[in-house]
This record gives C-alpha cells, sequence and structure tokens, in this order.
C-alpha cells in the first residue's frame, strides 16, 4: 500500500498508539484494531484519486484518512480541516516528524477563512465525520466545478444515499454511487462518490418557471 515509504506509515501507527491514545484522538480499543480499521481502510481510497489531484480531508482529526492518503500517493496535495487546537497540534507534530509535504487549517469546513484557503478542491473527503447529508453541505463549497467528494463510510452507506439523495442532488451533486474497497488485511472500506455538477450543467439544469418566454 505505502511502497517505499512503509516505514513512514509504521511511524504514524506508532503516533497514534502513543500520542493519539494519550491526547484522546483514538479510543485504547482501537490499539489493536489501528492497521487494518483506520489505516489500511484509508488508504484504500487511494486508487480513486487522479495524479497530482488537490485533496481536502475535512474533520481529520487523527489525520484519517488524509495522513494515508498522503503516504500511500505523494503525488496528491493534501490539507487536513480539523477546527479543534489540539487536534491541530497533534497533526503539525506529525507531519514535522514525518517530514511529509500536507498542509493544515484550523476551521470548520463551512467557515469562509477555511473555504478561502482550501476551496477549489479536486476532491473533498472524510471518515466518521457526520451524515451524508450535512456532509454534502460542508463538503459541496469546497470543491471546484467537476470535483468529488469521496466520503469513507460504515455498512450504511447505501441507506445515507437513499435517504440523502435529493439533498445532495439540490447540493449540485450528480452520479451519487457508492464503492466497496478493500485493501489487504483490511476491514471493507465502503466510499461514497458524488460528483460536484460544472457551472454549465448547472445553469441547464434549472427548470423554466411557469411564466418563463420561449425564445
Amino acid at each position: 500500500m505505502f511502497g517505499s515509504r512503509s516505514d513512514l506509515a509504521v511511524d504514524y501507527v506508532r503516533f497514534l498508539a502513543d500520542a493519539g491514545l494519550e491526547r484522546g484522538l483514538m479510543g485504547p480499543r482501537e490499539r489493536p484494531r489501528l492497521w487494518d480499521r483506520h489505516v489500511l481502510n484509508s488508504a484504500a481510497a487511494a486508487p480513486h484519486m487522479g495524479h497530482g489531484e488537490k485533496v481536502v480531508d475535512i474533520g481529520s482529526g487523527a489525520g484519517l484518512p488524509g495522513i494515508p492518503l498522503a503516504l500511500a500517493r505523494p503525488d496528491l496535495e493534501v490539507i487536513l480541516v480539523e477546527p479543534l487546537l489540539r487536534r491541530v497540534t497533534f497533526l503539525k507534530e506529525v507531519i514535522g516528524e514525518l517530514g511529509i509535504d500536507v498542509r493544515v487549517v484550523r476551521g470548520r469546513a463551512e467557515e469562509k477563512s477555511v473555504i478561502a484557503a482550501a476551496g477549489e478542491a479536486d476532491i473533498v473527503t472524510s471518515r466518521a465525520v457526520a451524515p451524508l447529508a450535512k456532509l454534502a453541505g460542508w463538503s459541496a463549497p469546497l470543491l471546484k466545478p467537476g470535483g468529488r467528494m469521496v466520503a469513507l463510510k460504515g455498512v450504511s452507506a447505501a441507506e445515507e444515499v437513499e435517504r440523502d439523495g435529493a439533498v445532495l442532488s439540490e447540493l449540485g451533486f450528480e452520479g451519487v454511487h457508492v464503492d466497496v474497497v478493500a485493501a489487504p488485511d483490511a476491514e471493507e472500506t465502503r466510499l461514497v462518490i458524488a460528483t460536484m455538477q460544472t457551472r454549465m450543467a448547472r445553469r441547464g439544469s434549472h427548470r423554466r418557471g411557469p411564466g418563463a418566454r420561449r425564445r
């Protein structure tokens, strides 16, 4: 999964197992499952990302899935968005120790300052952050036209798509679907993938009102 950066992935897991647990970023029960449940299944989303794309991880927490993606795909431009100072401090320490080119932006995804700093993304990703409708509302302003939301979800992914599909459509998403991916020796990950319409497509999708004049 990580090629020549496998040693860095091992170091990252050590950070999660030590400082991550000490600072409450990971629960104590997660220690034996850090690889298969958290790190490897985050990196399993990497094949869905194009070369050199700008990837924004919202609600990054301990760096999942952003840091595993950056380790697996050094060609990506990865930005971690996180509002809590203690988590931001942890993320900056990990990035500094690993020596990887990842940026951290403190704030909430919907804030104007965050949109200014991390917007026009090719991909907005997240893991265990919020229900799909709310997550899509946070992701949409950060995406450029034609960009994609790639949300890591659990077994209820298909149910969330069915429940919140109308909301995603109103926000400008199309082609919403679920892909199941898995890294070797890791739990399956369900990716909810949705593409933000281009400006031309959105303009053409508006229906004419009852009083609209035809040319």
